[in-house]
């Protein structure tokens, strides 16, 4: 007897079809901690539920998003309220979910929130602690697993962007039980043998917990206190750990760390190049504008005739010089003119001039005597005339 098979759609189908059928799981009550939290640009929430043993995927659509009164993230502990189906493309079943409440928050990132709030306080987050990552440095240490896909696309970005640099790769784990010492321990092994000129601290994404080494203050303090700059490159774009803010750089990935810790030789080559170019036109630019200057002193009439210039300023000297000559004599003349008005107008008024038409001025003890009164008899008097004194008595 002859089978005939079905597509993989139609058995999606078919288990979705059982899946919606069943009154239990079309209204499901869950609890459980939130781990991969995505929140879509289109407004959806995509995320896992789990416990102690097992996970679940979960969907949340915008639509249903308005009613929350918080902002879900990884580590925290919620109930949601959804049914059970299954999204045929991928084949798998997920909750979505329409009503969602706190449970209250996971231990890790409980605990994740107080060390940041203690180390913000201590001032391990601030920018003036941060150094300045090298322009071109010779060595890049990166500290990650010697296995994966995060060292292949640190070296790939690297050498693309500098063939010259040298990767120096410290292995160490990156995930589990005793991560977070060997990678303090190793951060401290690159400052004191002066292995790098900058640190790139790298891992893929992953849950909270596959990040936790990253939030250890064993870490923490290890990145502040590095000599070395330190370039963070843990997890997703939007993935936060304590490393990240304790560096000096934070990078969204590995091979964006790369690429801001390695310069690019052909963009600095062509930076060059066009500093050259430009260089060259303003020296041609100058060189010209020299030369034209040049030319046009070398035209000029003060290179021509280099007296001519002299020349006429003697001749303005002369010209002015003869001008206060001139001013000069003709001042003396309205002076002396002046003056011989003045005298004749003096020699007018003189009481000298009086005495030539036959007057004479009594005087008596340097007084003038103008009326008959004040004379009195045997009074000696003085008489001036024009030619001299006398002296006289009044009768």
């Amino acid at each position: 007897m002859k089978i005939n098979p079905i597509s993989v759609a139609e058995l999606n189908k078919y288990i979705k079809d059982k899946v919606v059928d069943d009154k239990y799981l079309n209204s499901v009550f869950v609890k459980g901690e939130i781990s991969n939290f995505k929140h879509h640009y289109t407004g959806h929430m995509y995320f896992t539920l789990k416990d102690e043993t097992s996970l679940i995927k979960c969907v949340m659509f915008k639509s249903s998003t308005v009613t929350l009164n918080f902002v879900p993230k990884d580590g925290m502990k919620v109930m949601v309220l959804g049914s059970v189906s299954v999204f045929e493309r991928d084949g798998v079943y997920q909750i979505y979910c329409k009503a969602m409440q706190e449970d209250g928050m996971g231990s890790l990132y409980t605990a994740y929130e107080e060390l940041k709030k203690k180390l913000e306080q201590e001032g391990l987050f601030e920018v003036s602690h941060k150094k300045k990552i090298p322009f071109m440095p010779k060595i890049i240490g990166v500290l990650t697993s010697n296995t994966g896909a995060v060292i292949k696309d640190i070296i790939n970005v690297s050498t693309r962007r500098n063939p010259n640099v040298y990767i120096r790769l410290l292995p160490v784990p990156v995930q589990g039980t005793g991560a977070g010492e060997k990678i303090a321990k190793a951060i401290k092994l690159m400052n004191n043998k002066k292995l790098a000129d900058v640190i790139i601290v790298a891992r893929g994404g992953g849950s909270i917990e596959d990040l936790w080494p990253f939030n250890e203050e064993i870490v923490a303090r290890s990145i502040y206190e590095s000599e070395l700059p330190v370039i963070s490159a843990v997890g997703h774009e939007t993935d936060f750990t304590i490393a990240d803010f304790v560096a000096d750089l934070r990078a969204p990935t590995p091979s964006a760390a790369a690429e801001l810790a390695v310069t690019d030789i052909s963009e600095l080559q062509n930076d060059i190049n066009l500093y050259k170019r430009r260089l060259k036109m303003a020296l041609k630019g100058k060189t010209e504008l020299m030369r034209l200057r040049y030319e046009k002193c070398l035209s000029s009439r003060v290179y021509k005739e280099p007296y001519q210039k002299i020349n006429d300023y003697y001749m303005r000297i002369e010209r002015n010089v003869k001008i206060i000559e001139n001013a000069g004599i003709k001042k003396l003349k309205d002076c002396k003119l002046e003056a011989g008005k003045l005298i004749t107008k003096l020699d007018t008024l003189s009481p000298l001039k009086t005495l030539t038409r036959g007057y004479c001025v009594t005087e008596s003890d340097g007084k003038i005597i103008s009326k008959v009164k004040d004379l009195k008899k045997d009074m000696e008097i003085g008489l001036k005339f024009q030619d001299g004194n006398a002296k006289a008595r009044v009768l």
